[in-house]
């Protein structure tokens, strides 16, 4: 009590303390309590999961020296396979892109058709120490996989080999004679060995075929661990199984289960699956997987993974329960969060964003904002180039942007959107000299992903002045019903709903889940433009 003088202490006393801090600090005398917010600061912190509420799915994901590196799918958005880092494991970073420009057909640059669902999904990435050098490999649209390298994560990345040949759904060993290996397949699983330098193939074997009632295998990773060759793969939508080989990389190996149907940490969402285990430096093991959670996509959670005594992993969940919270892998080391705003400093985006389909390059600048040209002629916002997409933080988030419209032409069409098979937006349109802000819906596509509508007007207001805040609400909580919604404003403080409820698609298809975008197309003549000052991204 303040003010009160020290009591002496015997040296019996000292003792007794002593050893009941002892017995506290490994755990005797007593049930810990769950850690929150309010606990002492020198309990260990949790963490909760997801890991991360944003579309990052496919991962694969490996440490170097200190540094956790994530790479994830992303489709026909480019630039192609997102990169993050972290310190921790539970606070990342976006860093870049292994695949600069999806420069794979005609069909990426919305030229002559479209590449929907198709480009960069389930590739990996990995880390050869003996030349310093990160390797991305992933098969595209089933028939050739590219290899790209690059010194440093945040790049530059070139390509370094076109395989004839697809291997799907690939993971990458580097083994302790620094050979490359790649395990890929659907249902049949193959290992590869590449050539010294990565740019060819010098054997594939038939390395397993998962029994007939079981179905699909898929999403391979591969690992040594204490001697033992091991392929993490993945039994879609709901398990995760592991092969083993004692031997050699191409086997023989046997097959356990690592998780089948265990309940999800995210109400409504589905079992987490298909992932990939990193080690600590303290030597601790962990199983990053992610879970179907549309509308929102597939997100990342993360589980402590112990090896048992007869070499195979196992996962710490309970009663086959993924845990909500565990203790943190590593001391707590946030990094820039993830809300705040983007006022397009300097002249280039941030790894965060990223284009639906390639940009043209001609139609856009960031100097201190982003600025945006027409760059098609369309009434299809599907088929507009220089649409630019960011990923929706769950499970709500608000994304605002300031867009000056001043300089538009009659007919074009200016924006945010919520994008996906089916999309809605608010946005500004010219017609005849005049502006009004509106807000669309029914903005859909098939499962060939043609379009089969070109949105609806719900409601419009007249607005004048050149400039304007939109503001759209997303729900991405897993389950039908989830809605967003539209506003704006005209001096950035008053916002004004307009329109009604989105209601979002859950429909797993499409893959991606729902992203904002910002977008600028004439239906009648290039040459407008419009400039965002910045975008806001706020969760409640």
């Amino acid at each position: 009590m303040l003010g009160t003088p020290p009591r002496r202490v015997s040296p019996a006393g000292l003792l007794i303390c002593f050893i009941a801090f002892l017995l506290i600090g490994f755990g005797f005398g007593g049930t810990a309590a769950t850690p929150t917010a309010s606990r002492s600061s020198q309990s260990t912190p949790e963490f909760e999961n997801p890991i991360l509420w944003e579309d990052l799915a496919d991962d694969d994901i490996f440490r170097v020296g200190d540094v956790f590196y994530y790479s994830a799918s992303n489709m026909h958005y480019s630039p192609g396979a997102p990169i993050l880092r972290s310190y921790d494991l539970v606070n990342w970073e976006y860093v870049g892109h292994s695949v600069p420009v999806l420069d794979f057909s005609p069909a990426y640059d919305l030229a002559g058709g479209s590449a929907y669902v198709k480009g960069t999904w389930a590739s990996f990435l990995g880390y050869r120490k003996s030349n310093k050098t990160f390797y991305w490999g992933g098969c595209i649209e089933f028939s050739k996989t590219y290899i790209y390298t690059a010194p440093a994560v945040e790049g530059p990345w070139s390509r370094k080999a076109v395989l004839n040949k697809c291997y799907y759904d690939a993971g990458l060993l580097v083994d302790d004679d620094n050979t490359l290996y790649v395990a890929y397949g659907n249902t049949t699983l193959h290992v590869a060995q590449l050539s010294p330098d990565g740019t060819s193939e010098v054997r594939s074997q038939k390395v397993f075929t998962a029994p007939r009632d079981m179905g699909m295998l898929e999403g391979s990773r591969f690992y040594k661990v204490h001697g033992n060759y091991y392929i993490f793969t993945d039994h879609p939508p709901d398990a995760e199984y592991v092969l083993r080989s004692t031997n050699v990389p191409f086997g023989p190996y046997t097959l356990r289960p690592l998780v089948v149907e265990a309940a999800s940490p995210v109400p409504g969402a589905g079992s987490p699956h298909q992932g990939g285990i990193v080690e600590t430096r303290r030597g601790d093991w962990f199983y990053m997987a992610f879970i179907d959670a549309y509308p929102g996509g597939r997100i990342p959670v993360l589980a402590p993974l112990k090896w048992n005594s007869d070499g195979w992993p196992v996962l710490d969940i309970t009663h086959n329960a993924w845990g909500v919270s565990y203790p943190y892998p590593l001391p707590p080391h946030p990094l820039k969060p993830l809300t705040g705003t983007d006022s397009f400093k300097g002249t280039t985006l941030g790894p965060e964003w990223e284009w639906n389909h390639n940009p043209d390059n001609s139609k856009w600048s960031v100097d201190n904002g982003l600025r945006l040209k027409t760059a098609t002629l369309t009434e299809d916002l599907y088929r507009a180039r220089n649409t630019l997409t960011h990923r929706i933080l769950g499970p709500e988030s608000t994304a605002t942007i300031v867009l000056d419209y001043s300089a538009m032409k009659d007919g074009d069409r200016a924006g945010l959107a919520l994008l996906r098979d089916s999309s809605a937006w608010v946005g500004i349109k010219r017609d005849n000299g005049a502006f009004s802000v509106v807000m669309e819906d029914h903005l859909t596509m098939n499962k060939k992903w043609q379009t089969t509508g070109l949105g609806t007007e719900v409601e419009s207001h007249s607005v004048s002045g050149g400039r304007i805040w939109l503001r759209v609400s997303a729900d991405i909580h897993p389950g039908a019903g989830r809605t967003g919604k539209f506003s704006y404003s005209t001096d950035g403080h008053t916002f004004r709903s307009v329109g009604t409820p989105f209601v979002l698609e859950t429909d797993w298809h499409f893959f991606m889940g729902y992203r904002y975008a910002i977008f600028n197309y004439a239906t009648k003549s290039l040459g407008g433009e419009v400039s965002v000052s910045s975008f806001t991204m706020n969760t409640p």
